[in-house]
């Protein structure tokens, strides 16, 4: 599904128009965006959380040369299914 397919889902679903349900949809990204920027964690009870993970720094090698490099640390959303999705999906 993508996100155009979101789109029309919630605007049947709700009866909204298609500029309307666009608009909600990306609100709800946004929020969502935002609340991860401050590090911040998103509980959608019943469906999930959304949360910032940290990767710790560690040793690569380039595929090319073979030479031993450092990836450095850095930070990546991450997402955590609920019981209740987990639920619905088996």
């Amino acid at each position: 599904m993508t996100k155009a397919d979101l789109i029309v889902m919630v605007s049947k679903k709700v009866n909204l128009t298609n500029k309307a349900a666009k608009e909600s949809v990306q609100a709800v990204f946004k929020a969502i965006e935002d609340a991860l920027k401050k590090g911040d964690k998103v509980v959608v009870t019943g469906f999930g959380t959304f949360m910032v993970r940290s990767r710790a720094s560690r040793t690569g090698r380039n595929p090319q040369t073979g030479a031993t490099i450092n990836i450095p640390a850095r930070k990546t959303p991450g997402f955590t299914a609920g019981k209740a999705l987990k639920k619905a999906v088996r």
